[in-house]
């Protein structure tokens, strides 16, 4: 499909492309350059705060892991076998 770029540097991203992705208006889109095509994707962003408090969990449940406090399971079949228990 063809768009046009317009003043303040604009295009329309087609109906049918926005409807086939599920995009809503406010949405975050990634615009970048690779090997002269200009690419748009679909992002999410999370706030700092939220990222912070994920990385925070992940590094008290590897401490707990270092410490031996929580198990550790060679394979999913195991760690499901134990979650059943």
């Amino acid at each position: 499909m063809l768009t046009e770029l317009r003043p303040k540097a604009q295009i329309t991203i087609p109906k049918n492309i926005i409807s086939s992705m599920k995009l809503n208006t406010g949405d975050k889109l990634e615009i970048f350059e690779k090997d002269g095509m200009i690419c748009i994707c679909p992002v999410v962003v999370y706030p700092k705060g939220y990222v912070d408090s994920l990385l925070a969990e992940v590094n008290s449940i590897k401490a707990d892991i270092a410490e031996g406090k929580k198990p550790v399971f060679s394979d999913v079949e195991t760690l499901f076998a134990a979650l059943e228990k």
